[in-house]
C-alpha cells in the first residue's frame, strides 16, 4: 500500500485537492438540514424533533431528484472540458439553466401536493403530522433557489473549480444558523416561530447562494472563455436530452438510496415517536460523513469524466483506485469517531436522555454502515465519470429495495429487533450496493483496456 501512495503521489493530492472545497461544499447541503436539527432539538423539544425527522424524510426524496438532475452537467462538462470545448461547455451550461429552472417548479408543485398528502396518510403521531406541515410547505419553497444554485455550482466544479462554491456554502450556513435561531427562540422582540423558523431560514440561505453563485460564474474571470458563448436564449433540446441522460438516472440513484431511508424513518415512526427522534439523531450525524464521503465521489467523477474525455484510461484507473483508497481511510476513521464519541455525539442534538439513550446505541452499528456508504458512493461518482449510469441504477434499486428496506422491516418490525433492526438492514443494502457497484466498475474497465 505505502510503494502504491509513494508511487502515485501526485493522484492522491491532486484528488485531494479537487475533493477537500467539493466535501466543504456537500457537506454544507447537509449542515442546513442538521443546523435544523439542532437548533429544534435543544430550543423546542422532542416532539418538533420527530417533526423534523418526518418532513426531511419525506422531503429529501423531492430534494435528491432536484439534486440528481442538476448533477448531470458535471462529467459531461468535465468530459467537453478534456476535449478543450469551451463552446460546448457553454452551451450545456444555459440549457442546463433552464432544464434546473422548470425542473425546480414542477418539484415544488409535487411537495405541494404529493409529499404534504403522503405525510398525512403515514400512520403517523398526528401530533407530529401538525407540527410538521408549515416546516414542510416554506422548505419546498427553497427548493428553485436550490436548483439554480447548483446548476451555475456543477459548472464550476466540472471545470475543476471548486473553493468558491465551498465558500458561498460555508457564509450561506453561517447566515442560515443565525436567521434560525432567531426565529425560533424569538429573539429581538420576534414572537417564537418553531419549526417554521427553521424553513424560513433554510429558504433565505438557499436565495442568498443562488445569487452569488450565479454572479461569480458570469462575472469572473476565470469563466471569460467559456461565458462568451453562453446565453440565456439559448435552447437545445439535443442539450437537455444529453444532461437528463446522466442526469435522471442520477436522480433515480439518489431516489433509490434516500428513499430507503425515508422509508426507515417512516418504520421507525410506526415503533413511536422516540425510536423517530433517535433515527433523526443518529442518520443526521451519518449523512454528515455521507456527504463528505460524497465529495470525494464528486471528485472521482470530475478526474474520471476528464481522463475519460480525452482517452486516457491509464490516468483514469489510477484516479478512481485513489479515489476508493481515500473514502475508505475516511470512512474508518469516522467509524471510530462514531464507535468511541457515540453517548457524546448525540448532545450536539438533542438533550432528552431517553433519545440520547437509543441514539448512542444506533451510532455503534453506523460505525460498519459509513464504510459501506462511503464505498457505494464513490463507486456511483467513479461509474459516472465514465458516463455509466443507467446499470448503477438497477444496482441502487436491488440494494435498498429489495435487499435494504425488506430487511429493515423484517429485523425491526417482524421480528421486533426495533430501530437497531431497522439500522442493521439498511447497513446490508449498503454492503450489496457497495459490492455490486465495485464489480461493475472492474468489467466496465476491462473492456476500455483490452479495446
Amino acid at each position: 500500500m505505502f510503494k502504491f501512495y509513494k508511487a502515485n503521489k501526485a493522484y492522491y493530492w491532486n484528488t485531494f485537492a479537487l475533493a477537500g472545497p467539493i466535501v466543504i461544499s456537500q457537506l454544507g447541503h447537509t449542515l442546513v438540514q442538521t443546523a435544523d436539527t439542532i437548533i429544534v432539538g435543544h430550543f423546542a423539544g422532542t416532539i418538533p424533533l420527530a417533526a423534523v425527522s418526518l418532513v426531511h424524510s419525506v422531503f429529501m426524496i423531492v430534494l435528491v431528484i432536484g439534486l440528481g438532475i442538476s448533477y448531470g452537467l458535471t462529467p459531461l462538462i468535465a468530459q467537453e472540458n478534456g476535449r478543450s470545448n469551451k463552446e460546448e461547455c457553454a452551451k450545456l451550461l444555459s440549457n442546463s439553466f433552464w432544464l434546473n429552472f422548470i425542473s425546480g417548479i414542477l418539484l415544488f408543485c409535487f411537495v405541494y401536493f404529493g409529499s404534504m398528502f403522503a405525510m398525512t396518510h403515514a400512520d403517523q403521531d398526528p401530533q407530529v403530522v401538525e407540527v410538521a406541515k408549515p416546516y414542510l410547505l416554506i422548505l419546498s419553497l427553497s427548493i428553485l433557489p436550490l436548483m439554480l444554485f447548483n446548476t451555475f455550482k456543477q459548472f464550476a466544479e466540472g471545470l475543476g473549480f471548486t473553493k468558491q462554491a465551498m465558500s458561498i456554502t460555508i457564509w450561506g450556513n453561517v447566515i442560515n444558523v443565525i436567521i434560525a435561531v432567531i426565529l425560533v427562540k424569538g429573539m429581538f422582540g420576534i414572537k417564537p416561530m418553531g419549526v417554521a423558523g427553521v424553513g424560513i431560514a433554510t429558504l433565505a440561505d438557499r436565495v442568498l447562494m443562488m445569487l452569488a453563485m450565479s454572479f461569480y460564474v458570469l462575472k469572473s474571470v476565470n469563466f471569460k472563455p467559456y461565458i462568451k458563448y453562453f446565453s440565456f436564449r439559448f435552447i437545445d433540446f439535443s442539450r437537455i436530452k444529453a444532461i437528463l441522460k446522466i442526469g435522471a438516472p442520477v436522480a433515480m440513484q439518489y431516489v433509490f438510496e434516500i428513499g430507503a431511508f425515508a422509508g426507515a424513518a417512516l418504520i421507525a415512526g410506526k415503533i413511536g415517536a422516540i425510536e423517530q427522534a433517535a433515527h433523526q439523531v443518529a442518520i443526521t450525524l451519518a449523512a454528515m460523513t455521507y456527504m463528505m464521503a460524497s465529495g470525494i465521489a464528486s471528485a472521482a467523477t470530475i478526474k474520471v469524466g476528464n481522463s475519460f474525455g480525452n482517452s486516457n484510461f491509464y490516468r483514469l484507473q489510477k484516479f478512481a483506485k485513489v479515489s476508493y483508497h481515500i473514502v475508505i481511510g475516511f470512512m474508518v476513521m469516522t467509524a471510530l469517531i462514531f464507535a468511541i464519541a457515540n453517548h457524546q455525539l448525540p448532545l450536539i442534538i438533542t438533550t432528552d436522555v431517553v433519545v440520547i439513550g437509543l441514539a448512542t446505541q444506533l451510532l455503534v452499528i453506523a460505525g460498519l454502515f459509513q464504510l459501506f456508504d462511503g464505498t457505494q458512493v464513490v463507486g456511483l461518482g467513479v461509474l459516472r465519470g465514465m458516463g455509466d449510469v443507467n446499470v448503477p441504477t438497477i444496482i441502487t434499486f436491488f440494494a435498498y429495495w429489495v435487499i435494504g428496506l425488506p430487511s429493515a422491516y423484517l429485523m425491526g418490525i417482524t421480528l421486533d429487533m426495533g430501530v437497531k433492526g431497522i439500522w442493521y438492514g439498511l447497513t446490508l443494502g449498503l454492503l450489496t450496493s457497495s459490492i455490486l457497484l465495485y464489480f461493475r466498475y472492474q468489467n466496465k474497465i476491462k473492456k476500455y483496456v483490452i479495446a
